[in-house]
């Protein structure tokens, strides 16, 4: 059995720096993320003069529930999808006038139903080029608060950055929410404010947030569920081997997990413990049909994984993959039919039939992490796999390539 140490969670970092931030006091991270879009997230801060000091295994932040220490600031939110809206929510609470701006890449990402609402509450926020898109303006002053209503069916990040929000609004948030995708991040979300001393509760389709602001802590970041997925694939993949992914147990907090579930049903032994989760191949692949609207951030896993099973795999309802660094469900199958797998597509689905993939073929990453690591699982049975941009693995982890290199090619 291999045991792999994945590095913290993407989503649960970047969530801590902004409740730090935010917080009454010194808080200190255990274990952060250190990736390109953690620390252009820590970077962003520091523009905006928070005080954030950095150590190889915590990260002290010095919070300012007033809001931003600089009067004005431009931040640089480089690829990260959590810094381009999680920031701007932030410096909202404050007053002072920030400008941001983002890579080509984040440029394109939609932000619209945010700084709808932001607009709703009278958050002063203006696109300067593309209506709904960075680069943006927020001249702050405040938040009052109030009642909104939310379309979060493009991406939950819109709710999560609003409900963290709330406490530092002067008589809190009331958010009625029309659609949701991925609604096991902002249980995330719920939980990490309620750590941080929020008072947050949900009515139906509506979360009703009190003003309470938030208090300062020591906060340990778990594993990085997402990431595990390719190691938890391969080794379903692999007869006669396994992997234990530590500090990802029955606790955890990211619903991304759960794709060990999917594992399980195509045939994988599964085991979650309290300390970890364990994957065994059986040395079966079953195909399936599974919804992955909650854990869509593991489709392209799926889908690298998929023509290896003993029938076709079906993966409905992730039409919000499309809006992610790219469109992942289009990239998932534009790389699998160049390897000579049929592949069928829909607004929303993807349907994968078995096959052998066959190279040597360049997979065109279109600068996707994700894509990236996902068809590191296919190469496991494709000689002859390359990527046209191996290196944009460093947005959530610099070190993938040598790590599951050596996870490959332990016995």
């Amino acid at each position: 059995m291999t045991v792999i140490d994945i590095p913290g969670s993407k989503s649960v970092t970047a969530r801590a720096l902004f409740l730090a931030a935010a917080a009454e006091g010194t808080t200190t991270l255990l274990r952060p993320l250190v990736s390109d879009d953690t620390e252009g997230f820590a970077e962003g801060l520091t523009a905006l003069g928070y005080a954030v000091r950095r150590e190889p295994d915590a990260w002290h932040i010095e919070g300012r529930p007033a809001g931003p220490g600089a009067e004005t600031a431009d931040v640089y939110c480089r690829d990260g999808a959590t810094t381009a809206r999680f920031l701007p929510t932030l410096v909202a609470a404050g007053r002072g006038t920030y400008r941001f701006d983002a890579s080509a890449q984040m440029r394109g990402r939609p932000l619209g139903p945010l700084s709808t609402a932001l607009r709703t509450l009278g958050v002063d926020l203006r696109h300067l080029e593309k209506e709904g898109h960075h680069p943006l303006d927020v001249h702050a002053r405040g938040v009052k608060g109030g009642a909104l209503t939310l379309d979060a069916g493009q991406s939950s990040q819109y709710l999560t950055a609003l409900l963290m929000l709330g406490p530092l609004t002067a008589e809190g948030l009331d958010i009625t929410v029309t659609d949701l995708v991925s609604e096991p991040y902002v249980e995330i979300t719920l939980s990490m404010m309620r750590a941080f001393g929020a008072d947050v509760r949900r009515d139906g389709r509506t979360y009703r947030v009190a003003p309470t602001g938030y208090r300062a802590r020591t906060y340990g970041i778990e594993p990085d569920a997402s990431t595990a997925s390719y190691f938890f694939a391969a080794a379903a993949l692999e007869p006669g081997r396994s992997v234990t992914v530590p500090g990802l147990g029955t606790g955890a907090l990211q619903g991304d997990l759960a794709f060990v579930d999917v594992l399980r049903r195509m045939g994988a032994d599964v085991e979650i413990t309290d300390t970890g989760t364990t994957v065994r191949s059986t040395g079966t692949l079953r195909g399936l049909t599974v919804n992955m609207r909650d854990i869509s951030d593991t489709m392209p896993t799926l889908a690298a994984l998929a023509p290896f099973a003993d029938g076709p795999v079906r993966i409905e309802d992730v039409a919000n993959t499309r809006v992610k660094e790219c469109d992942r469900l289009d990239a998932c199958a534009e790389n699998l039919r160049r390897l000579g797998i049929t592949v069928h597509t829909g607004p929303d689905w993807i349907e994968i039939h078995p096959g052998t993939p066959t190279g040597p073929v360049e997979i065109a990453t279109h600068g996707d992490h994700r894509i990236v690591m996902s068809f590191a699982v296919t190469a496991l049975r494709t000689p002859g796999i390359t990527f046209d941009d191996p290196g944009c693995v460093k947005k959530t982890f610099p070190d993938f390539h040598r790590v599951f290199d050596a996870f490959v090619h332990t016995p």
